[in-house]
């Protein structure tokens, strides 16, 4: 860019300023190229984008982006360390499908993804299943393209830290059929909140997808072969989903929930919240986990709901991590919760 006057790279290594990463300024060259240098940066999946003269920009010599509800920024990922479960191995690979099911209680047609394990089409085993879901402003495309699913599920199932099982990640959008741009809604731009998003009725309507996947895959269909978990406004869902239907998963993950009161929402799915909670104790679940990040902005609400449930005497595993309410530490979330399930 040899007529900009100012270029800066915006990196998600560098320290955020609320939810966006800092910018750091580039050094112009001779020949009109910018660059810039980072510190050795540790293992991991990094997006990053270009400021040219206060205009957003990808790069145009990366060809591997990645959208986040309507930012799209550019991706590396620097192996040695963590990010390894994050590459394509060589190890063998399960499928990755998007399925169109019939959601009966909102009367139309979703779209879903699905991620069977390697050997599942000749395979007669039933195998377990972890429902993923995402946060405000996702669909069913976030955890499998933001989050790796399938890369971390493909690594670990190989290095045998895993249990074989299926990933479903439905689409948390009760208003939606599908992301955007996957349906006959076209290609219209993506926002952060839509109506009905936290207000019960996704909570409600959840055993639709549940029979859909019971109904047209081979899987266990007893709690002991369920879990659930989220990030954010999804951990908020597993949460709800959890205990309104108290007999359902034995697994249970929340990751960075978004547990935060609403004092406008008044859906039924929210009330008796403590006699829910202990319904679900005396149920019995296997796991029940919960990580945050110490600068996360839900820090504190998490921190109330453990004592709640320090208080109801509920069992669950804490995971405290650096950093905050961001993909780094939702994919690490995942790596570590997923080893743990359906042992």
């Amino acid at each position: 860019a040899p007529d900009a006057k100012e270029v800066k790279i915006s990196g998600d290594w560098m320290p955020a300023k609320g939810y966006t990463p800092g910018l750091e300024i580039m050094t112009k060259g001779d020949k009109g190229i910018w660059s810039y240098t980072t510190a050795i940066l540790p293992s991991d999946l990094y997006s990053y984008s270009f400021n040219v003269d206060g205009v957003k920009c990808t790069d145009p010599n990366n060809v591997y982006m990645i959208r986040d509800v309507a930012s799209v920024t550019n991706v590396l990922i620097i192996g040695g360390g963590k990010a390894d479960l994050y590459k394509v191995n060589n190890v063998p690979h399960g499928s990755v499908t998007r399925r169109w099911y019939n959601s009966p209680s909102l009367g139309i047609n979703r779209r879903i993804t699905i991620y069977t394990p390697a050997g599942y089409e000749n395979s007669k085993t039933k195998y377990p299943v972890l429902y993923l879901l995402h946060g405000m402003g996702g669909d069913e495309e976030a955890w499998i393209n933001l989050g790796r699913t399938s890369q971390i599920l493909d690594n670990l199932i190989a290095q045998g830290k895993a249990k074989p099982m299926l990933v479903v990640m439905p689409n948390g959008n009760v208003v939606q059929e599908a992301a955007p741009g996957e349906s006959g809604l076209g290609f219209y731009k993506p926002t952060m909140q839509l109506p009905n998003t936290m207000d019960g009725r996704y909570e409600e309507t959840f055993k639709d997808v549940i029979a859909f996947v019971e109904s047209n895959y081979n899987v266990i269909t007893q709690k002991s072969g369920r879990a659930i978990a989220g990030l954010s406004m999804g951990g908020f869902h597993s949460l709800h989903i959890s205990r309104y239907y108290p007999d359902t998963f034995d697994y249970i993950g929340l990751f960075s929930a978004a547990i935060m009161p609403d004092a406008k929402v008044t859906s039924k799915v929210y009330a008796n919240l403590d006699a829910t909670l202990k319904q679900q104790m005396t149920n019995g679940y296997k796991l029940y986990w919960i990580g945050i990040g110490r600068t996360d902005f839900l820090f504190k609400y998490n921190e109330e709901f453990r004592k709640k449930l320090d208080g109801l005497k509920m069992p669950y595993e804490y995971r405290e991590s650096e950093g905050g309410h961001t993909w780094t530490n939702w994919r690490v979330y995942l790596s570590e919760f997923v080893p743990k399930l359906f042992k």
